[in-house]
């Protein structure tokens, strides 16, 4: 793996993998956005993101999971993926004791209701998920959801407000937050400018078709969220980009 920027290019080992990819303990969270895409722009194949990755893309999507605090996703990501909680073993525990993390990181799937109780991202955990919804969402399905071992967190009263969402993680000392989509949920993310970090691995190859972006919304946004580039690695045809948000 080699760094192309910033200057000069040097090849990487895994120390210095490790400290591009840590996140900054802010005291109102940091919330960085990990995804792959095809060189034309799609993040799925067959409608989930397995097909596109690399060894270098999980080995750097591996770390966002090492590194965070909480790993952020929306309910379609968590149903679509069948994604469990994460059970760090071997150097992924070990690297989270050497940064003083807890055992595993728990995670946050946002929902307005349709999350369902049953969900692997619910009962196939080690440490108990956080359901993130409003508190319009039906008091039946945030019953089950208690009653299926999860944490419940109210956020917002007819959608769920992802910034109160973000200060309410904080507060429990959940600021590295490692946010895995989908797209409408990084959206929603973009619209209330709360993207501290974009970390896309770009991967050799062509998709076509109706592939999803990294990011959707109803409307552009107004005022397009400013990125700079703060390093740029490139391993076997895949490009691993981080950008920080421009302030």
């Amino acid at each position: 793996m080699h760094q192309v920027w910033p200057l000069p290019a040097a090849e990487v080992g895994q120390d210095d993998l490790e400290r591009l990819y840590r996140y900054p303990d802010r005291g109102r969270g940091w919330v960085a956005v990990n995804f792959v895409s095809s060189l034309d722009g799609g993040i799925e194949i067959d409608g989930t993101s397995a097909g596109l990755s690399t060894p270098p893309d999980r080995r750097v999507f591996q770390l966002g999971h090492d590194l965070a605090d909480v790993v952020l996703l929306a309910s379609g990501t968590a149903v679509a993926e069948e994604y469990p909680g994460l059970r760090p073993e071997g150097e992924s525990a070990a690297r989270r004791r050497r940064e003083g993390l807890s055992e595993a990181p728990p995670l946050a799937v946002v929902t307005s209701g349709s999350l369902p109780a049953d969900a692997t991202s619910i009962v196939d955990v080690l440490v108990p998920t956080i359901v993130i919804t409003c508190a319009s969402a039906p008091t039946d399905k945030q019953q089950a959801w208690k009653d299926a071992g999860a944490d419940v967190l109210i956020a917002g009263e007819d959608d769920v407000d992802l910034a109160d969402a973000v200060a309410q993680l904080a507060d429990r000392g959940l600021r590295r937050i490692d946010c895995e989509g989908g797209p409408g949920l990084v959206g929603k993310l973009l619209e209330a400018d709360l993207v501290d970090e974009m970390r896309v691995s770009i991967v050799p190859l062509a998709v076509a078709g109706r592939a999803g972006r990294l990011a959707r919304s109803a409307d552009p946004l107004d005022d397009p969220r400013g990125f700079e580039v703060d390093s740029l690695l490139v391993d076997d045809g895949t490009l691993l980009i981080r950008y920080l948000r421009s302030r």
